[in-house]
């Protein structure tokens, strides 16, 4: 009863809008529209979703160690590989600690060989019962300390070797560095001053939020159906990404992480997909927009939006029987797919229905259907 009534208000809401002249038949008998059935194939259906790109890996570059920064060995903006020299602070302060430890070094050896000869001669006398056993253990007491005393030599070379190493600083990673932040004179504070900032490009990243429908929609159909969980199992789930000016979305990625929560002050939930990037085309902070799998795949049936005539909060099309004669019918849409609307209730796929000429059906009249033949894909050829 409840659909009864919706038709009848659907058709006497038709009948307001058409006028009195194109509802009238030609001469020639009802007039022409054109007639096709509804798209019916297997689809999945996808979901669209505005994020922004992010880099994958960022680095903010700063030295080691101070001093007054010599040179800057690259291009603003540029794109550098990983160990790229990129910023060399005045070596001479480190040079001179370093060769200093390694003469520290070189005469704690002179001692240790020295101490190890003494020993191996008071060794042999005391076997012999020409030596005290006290200048014996004084004498590898010597030895032994000359080693601790050599070790800890050691560790202040490699403390200075690695100091004056620090003194270049090369791109810990592959990616393009930004503006320098020191000029060249300027004195530099080891882990504190700020020199650039490099970006891995390659691949990039993609963050987009889904409200909390969408996530349960898509929970429920992981559970479901073949759907892997990119949870457990990353970059498994391909989506397609284009840029604000492109209106197909060619570039294809893969979904690598799902937020743990949803926030709760916008109701969303974070997702990430990975985007291969060998053009460096795109950059971060750059806005995109994504397609996502939305379904399992499912039998559905398509139509156009032109065929969907809207009545205040209703949708409904016109079916056309054998005879010619019109009905409304009321549907239930879904998203648009391959440039169709998809259909989930009010149709089978088996009916005729008004694809152009709306304006001349009239409600309880009849038409001249001229059958026509909807692609798979609506504007392929």
């Amino acid at each position: 009863m409840r659909l009864k009534n919706g038709l009848a208000a659907a058709s006497v809401a038709i009948i307001g809008f058409v006028s009195p002249v194109s509802a009238q038949m030609g001469p020639g008998g009802p007039p022409p529209v054109s007639v096709a059935k509804p798209v019916v194939k297997d689809i999945v259906e996808q979901d669209e979703f505005i994020g922004r790109f992010d880099a994958s890996e960022s680095v903010d570059l700063r030295a080691r160690v101070s001093g007054y920064l010599e040179s800057v060995a690259f291009r603003d903006g540029q794109i550098v590989k990983q160990g790229d020299l990129l910023f060399v602070i005045d070596k001479r302060t480190y040079q001179a600690t370093y060769a200093r430890a390694q003469a520290s070094v070189n005469a704690a050896q002179t001692r240790l060989d020295f101490y190890r000869t003494d020993m191996e001669r008071y060794e042999r006398l005391a076997r012999s019962g020409n030596a005290p056993e006290r200048q014996l253990e004084q004498t590898r007491q010597q030895y032994l300390q000359a080693q601790a005393d050599i070790a800890g030599l050691r560790a202040e070379l490699e403390s200075a070797r690695l100091n004056l190493a620090f003194t270049e600083v090369r791109a810990p990673m592959a990616g393009r560095i930004g503006r320098k932040l020191v000029s060249e004179g300027n004195l530099v504070a080891a882990d504190q001053t700020l020199l650039a900032t490099i970006v891995s490009l390659d691949p990039i990243k993609f963050n987009f939020d889904i409200d909390e429908r969408a996530y349960l929609a898509y929970t429920r159909t992981i559970r479901t159906g073949n759907v892997p969980n990119p949870r457990d199992v990353p970059n498994k789930i391909e989506v397609l990404i284009g840029v604000a000016d492109e209106k197909e979305l060619t570039r294809k990625g893969t979904i690598d992480f799902v937020d743990s929560r949803l926030d709760t002050a916008t109701g969303t939930m974070r997702v990430r997909a990975s985007v291969p990037n060998a053009d460096v085309f795109l950059a971060p902070g750059m806005f995109g927009r994504v397609r996502v799998p939305g379904s399992n795949p499912y039998r559905a049936v398509l139509i156009p939006d032109e065929a969907i005539v809207s009545d205040l909060d209703r949708r409904l099309v016109w079916v056309v029987a054998a005879d010619g004669s019109v009905s409304p019918r009321l549907v239930r849409q879904g998203p648009r797919q391959d440039g169709y609307r998809v259909i989930r209730e009010g149709l089978d796929g088996s009916e005729n229905i008004v694809v152009n000429g709306l304006q001349r059906v009239r409600p309880g009249g009849k038409v001249t259907p001229q059958p026509v033949e909807l692609p798979p894909v609506k504007g392929a050829k």
